[in-house]
């Protein structure tokens, strides 16, 4: 079957039902979960995220187990699972993960969704998403997957006609974008929808962290491959992660998305560069900032902070000439931010995860998110909450058609970065720039490719 390359025009084509059906309030109504049939869970990718994910699945549902976990490596396999029975200590029943059922290696995915699973967690490094969404909805699986749901362009045109297959088969997809499923991001964005501010002019975001010093224990001495190693300390390679842009910032790209109701830039202009990772410095011994204001002292062989930025600066611009802003860096010792600002013909709302502070601004009609009195307002528990529901009800929720735009939004602007050239929607729909090794195994060799340079590195 020959793949179709949706336009940025085809993406803006959804029913007001659709677009209804991703609304806030949509899934409240469709009553308490079935409890009449059990439902076995295998999770993929047993990693810190991966097993905060699993913690909310199994308490999303009365009638749920974990049957099956499947992770590259076994050791993460073996932690996951004793963080698991810490956190749920009274919830004995949730587990059953027999010793055949943990599975290990490159192709662990492919077992664990053939062990008998009703639903799968996805979260595994980003690079693999699209293969593993892929083969979860071909073997008629519901879906979680964490963000971002692709690393390239092939992939996620790979995964926008997965997403069409779920729609065909009436199963879940639902995505990790956290913020989507918070109750005061709902209200606020509702609000804005509504026209508090009026016509929408300028978007502002910024995504400020420290050096996110991951994995530090792993290293070209206690690794035996080329790519236990790249795997094992996966933030740091482009073709995995895709770059902290869209592995940790998309976050705040994707509310810059929902702000235009989840319509697609027509281009983007990305700066970027790499000034604070150790490794891009020549070996010997360097200080790290930490995000908490603490440093740390590592050493540097070269090469084990691969070949990411550790900072971006980009510019969107909407076919209506609204334009959107968005920064976001990773070095140690610097301001932190994590902010949302949208400037509009009749106020300005703005927008802190840390602080929690949603307002409405500068207008005739100021407003400010007053949470209920009790109330917690955990998106990390209500994306699972609400997918599990619509399972139960014969509802299953699809969220592709906003978190594939999100995930190419974020693409397109590595892709501005590290080439130096403005990128439009469509040339990132068509990309061919295709991050994954060919024929991958264990002793496959990988050099790692060097820090991109804009003005040198090609687009394709």
């Amino acid at each position: 079957m020959s793949l179709i390359l949706p336009t940025r025009r085809d993406f803006l084509k959804v029913s007001t039902a659709a677009a209804a059906m991703a609304a806030a309030g949509v899934h409240t109504s469709m009553g308490a979960p079935d409890p009449s049939r059990k439902l076995k869970i295998g999770f993929i990718g047993c990693g810190g995220r991966g097993t905060g994910a699993a913690s909310q699945a199994l308490q999303a549902d009365s009638n749920v187990e974990l049957w099956a976990m499947g992770d590259a490596f076994r050791d993460p396999i073996d932690k996951s699972l004793e963080s698991l029975k810490t956190l749920l200590k009274d919830k004995p029943e949730k587990f059953n993960v027999a010793e055949e059922r943990k599975f290990v290696g490159l192709d662990a995915y492919q077992k664990v969704i053939d062990s008998g699973v009703d639903v799968v967690l996805l979260t595994t490094t980003p690079a693999f998403r699209p293969m593993h969404i892929k083969a979860a909805i071909e073997a008629g699986k519901h879906v979680f997957a964490e963000k971002p749901m692709a690393v390239d362009g092939p992939g996620l045109r790979s995964v926008i006609e997965s997403a069409k297959k779920a729609k065909e088969k009436n199963l879940a997809l639902v995505d990790g974008f956290v913020w989507r499923w918070t109750q005061a991001n709902r209200e606020a964005y509702k609000k804005l929808h509504e026209g508090a501010i009026g016509d929408i002019r300028t978007i502002y975001s910024s995504y400020y962290t420290g050096s996110v010093d991951r994995y530090p224990k792993w290293n070209r001495t206690n690794t035996k491959t080329d790519l236990e190693w790249q795997i094992r300390r996966w933030y740091y390679f482009t073709w995995l992660s895709g770059d902290h842009i869209v592995e940790q910032a998309i976050h705040s790209i994707d509310k810059m998305l929902w702000t235009m109701k989840d319509e697609p830039p027509a281009s983007v202009v990305c700066v970027g560069g790499r000034q604070a990772r150790p490794g891009a410095l020549p070996p010997g011994k360097y200080q790290l900032g930490k995000a908490d204001g603490t440093t740390t002292d590592v050493e540097s062989a070269g090469g084990e902070y691969g070949n990411i930025y550790d900072h971006f600066g980009a510019e969107f611009r909407w076919e209506n000439g609204v334009k959107g802003y968005h920064f976001c860096r990773q070095i140690g010792r610097c301001y932190n931010a994590n902010t949302d600002e949208v400037v509009g013909s009749k106020g300005v709302y703005q927008g802190e995860s840390a602080s929690k502070r949603h307002v409405i601004i500068h207008s005739d009609n100021p407003w400010r998110y007053q949470a209920p009195s009790g109330v917690k307002d955990n998106g990390y528990q209500t994306e699972h909450d609400e997918m599990y529901a619509s399972i139960r009800a014969n509802k299953p929720i699809n969220t592709s058609e906003r978190f594939t735009k999100t995930t190419m939004t974020a693409i397109m602007a590595r892709m501005a970065a590290y080439s130096g050239k403005e990128v439009t929607w469509q040339q990132a729909m068509e990309s061919k720039e295709d991050l994954f090794p060919k024929d991958l195994k264990w002793d496959s060799k990988l050099p790692v490719a060097p820090v991109a340079i804009p003005g040198v590195y090609e687009l394709t």
